[in-house]
Order: structure tokens, then sequence, then C-alpha cells
């Protein structure tokens, strides 16, 4: 079934990323069987994604709807999202899921991927399913002695502890700021993946929407 599954995503670049079946007492997730998560690593998505930019409002979840949910009704399971009203613990179902680490910025960090994935569903099922063996891959962050990215960002917003997320946002706000067209240079710095680094216009787009959501209301 989950070769199935991986098959009906793949039209749109769309991935598994892991599964998990929930513990005995977890009244959320009562009646669940199985949460598979879906999402996208480096630049494919993008280009499935980026002919139904339309100029209205959040064109990525309205897309990632229209193509979800129809592929979990035919598996038989209730989607799940990012962007819904009651926001489901999707850093905390990822790390369930699949082998991931937190890294110094912040953002869990893959194995293979680095910083350069997402989610961008889950998938709840009644049935127990098989899954695959999780990865037993080391974090990459511990043997990177160097960590270029808490000194890459010109406004020093990580500390590898916080994030100074008003120094941030007052940068990008400013005209010389290259942040928003080249992208987060302290994720930038990750020398973790680098072929799966974003397009340039896919940065430009995901760095547009974070202004929006640290800009002023």
């Amino acid at each position: 079934m989950l070769d199935e599954l991986a098959r009906a995503l793949n039209p749109y670049s769309l991935i598994l990323r892991g599964g998990f079946h929930p513990e005995a007492g977890e009244e959320e997730l009562d009646g669940v069987g199985t949460i598979l998560l879906v999402g996208n690593a480096g630049t494919a998505t993008w280009g499935a994604f980026a002919p139904h930019i339309d100029g209205a409002s959040n064109p990525l979840d309205r897309w990632t709807k229209r193509v979800v949910d129809p592929i979990a009704e035919e598996f038989g399971a209730r989607a799940a999202y990012p962007f819904d009203p009651e926001v489901p613990p999707f850093q905390r179902w990822a790390l369930r899921a699949e082998t991931l680490y937190a890294s110094p910025l912040g953002i869990l960090i893959h194995p293979e991927y680095g910083l350069w994935h997402a989610w961008r569903a889950a998938l709840l099922f009644a049935d127990h399913l098989d899954l695959p063996p999780r990865s037993e891959a080391p974090s990459p962050c511990e043997s990177c002695a160097e960590k270029p990215c808490l000194s890459a960002c010109p406004v020093g917003a990580f500390t590898g502890n916080a994030y100074d997320v008003p120094a941030c946002a007052a940068h990008i706000a400013r005209a010389e700021a290259d942040c928003l067209s080249a992208g987060c240079h302290a994720r930038n710095a990750c020398p973790v993946g680098p072929e799966w680094r974003y397009a340039e216009a896919q940065t430009r787009f995901h760095m547009a929407a974070f202004a929006r959501s640290v800009g002023p209301a």
C-alpha cells in the first residue's frame, strides 16, 4: 500500500516522509492506527507547484489541499495539514515518523536533505499499517565542528540556543538586505545536502511568505 501511495503522490513530486503508530492513551489520536507524513525535499515539488501560483493568498496551501485531499480519499485516510485551524503538532509527528535532529538554527535537519525539506500533509489511517524501519543515520550537526550556520547571519540572530526573530525581521525589512532574494544566510551556510538546496525562485517565494509572517500586522 505504501508503494501505491508513493506512486499516487509522485506526479506532484510529493514524497512519503515516514510514519508512526500512535500509542494507547493519545486522546487526540483516538481511533488512528497509523500516521504517514507527506512532504517534499529539494526543488522537485516547486516545479509541480509553481505553475499554479495565481496571485491569490496562500497558493501553496491551496494547491497542497487540492492534490492531497483526493489521494487521501482514494486510500481511505483523513488528511491533516500544517495550515489547519487547529494546527496538528507536525514537528513532534515528524520526529516520530523519521530520523531527524534539532539543528543549531532550531530547524529540524535531515541526515540526507539537510535543511532543504518540509512537511505538507499527514494522512491518518484507522488501520495499523506495516512501516519500514527507520534510518539509523547520526545527526550531521554533531560532527560539524565549525557550525558555519551560527556565524553567517548578518545580524547574529542565531546563537545555537535562541533565535532573535525581531532582529531578523528588522534586518530583512531593510532595502539593502539580500535575504529575501538570496535566502537565509544561516540556512545557506549549512554544508549538509547542498544538492537539495532550493531553487532561486523557490527561495524568494518562501522568504516572501516568511517576511509577511514576521512583518507588521
